[in-house]
């Protein structure tokens, strides 16, 4: 599922999610694939390989899977189980100036 808008998903998906924008998986949410999206929220249960630039790991989200992310933000209660991974910011590296005399 390729997609340019938000999703919310509160039910049961299986495949690959891509998305330019937001994807929700509610408490009843079950996903079994990869997602791929700027921002993800998790309330249920993810089973598969993530790469975002933010994840949210909600108290009632589970992960287990990898996690490719800028930034990971698991809440209390919120469960991850497998590896992360983090990725690159295309932010530019200050560059140091090394004076010799």
């Amino acid at each position: 599922m390729n997609l340019a808008c938000n999703l919310y998903v509160d039910g049961k998906f299986e495949g690959t999610i891509t998305s330019d924008k937001e994807v929700n998986i509610g408490k009843n949410g079950h996903v079994k694939g990869d997602v791929f999206t700027k921002r993800l929220v998790v309330q249920g249960l993810i089973e598969g390989k993530i790469s975002a630039d933010r994840v949210e790991i909600k108290a009632a989200g589970q992960v287990n899977g990898t996690i490719e992310s800028e930034e990971l933000v698991i809440e209390a209660k919120g469960l991850f189980e497998g590896n992360s991974v983090v990725k690159n910011s295309n932010k530019p590296t200050p560059k140091t100036q090394i004076n010799q005399s």
